[in-house]
């Protein structure tokens, strides 16, 4: 079996309407859902478990308080790992990334080790986002390709897929990253291990319900650890990380 794995916090008003998403995608029919709740005060959880695949397709891997989204990930992957599940999927619960992409991510997997819902391929665009928050994401990308050379367009995308045994390859020692940093951190190291990844263009779409979580301190973590990443880290191994666009017949070295 394969799991997709959506952390939450205070996401009472669109889990429900995701998991029928997912739940509703006939080439998902492999997939469990693991829901990792932070003890959300508005329910999220109870939401979770009155729905009726609770406990068949849909799990919930209720945590002890708000503790990050890199942890929340850290968390359901091992919870992952410890199930025997295969393929891994991770995704946010607010809408933004389309689980009719999910199968496309996964069929990237047959020549990858990692697939990128990306917004910043050719094909790949974002919906309704404000000017704030693109102006941000480019940004902050830029940042992280120039401070840490990575060959990914979008390295902060939430929306991702692994093949089996790749999360213990990324970091056998484990990661370190608690907020939205994460994903810049897996995919350094997934680089830094000359595995190979893939970008998929998908269509991000800004919530209709509920809240942002990004926060400053949330973005200054990611300034900083990408700099300590830079300079404080300890050379790698020389190796090639191979990224592919899908669609294109280039590979980035």
């Amino acid at each position: 079996m394969d799991l997709i794995v959506i952390p939450t916090y205070q996401e009472a008003a669109t889990v429900t309407g995701l998991v029928d998403r997912i739940l509703g995608v006939a080439d998902l029919a492999s997939f469990h859902v693991l829901v990792v709740d932070d003890a959300s005060p508005d329910g999220t959880a109870d939401i979770v478990r009155a729905h009726p695949a609770y406990g068949d397709r849909l799990l919930l891997l209720r945590r002890a308080g708000k503790d990050g989204l890199g942890t929340a990930y850290r968390d359901g992957f091992a919870w992952a790992e410890q199930h025997g599940y295969a393929v891994v999927v991770q995704m946010d619960a607010d809408g933004s990334h389309p689980p009719e992409s999910v199968p496309d991510l996964v069929d990237a997997l047959r020549e990858a080790d990692v697939a990128i819902g990306s917004r910043y391929v050719p094909g790949g665009r974002t919906v309704n986002w404000p000017w704030r928050r693109r102006l941000v994401s480019r940004a902050g990308n830029l940042y992280v390709q120039f401070l840490l050379g990575l060959p990914v367009r979008d390295a902060t995308a939430g929306f991702r897929a692994y093949r089996p045994g790749v999360l213990a390859a990324i970091a056998p020692d484990g990661t370190e990253a608690s907020g939205y940093s994460f994903q810049i951190e897996t995919t350094w190291r997934a680089t830094r291990s000359g595995l190979r990844l893939v970008e998929v263009p998908i269509t991000f779409v800004e919530r209709q319900q509920g809240s942002s979580k990004m926060t400053t301190s949330i973005a200054v973590e990611a300034l900083w650890r990408v700099f300590a990443w830079r300079f404080l880290s300890p050379p790698a191994a020389p190796v090639r990380a191979r990224v592919q666009v899908v669609g294109s017949q280039s590979t980035r070295r």
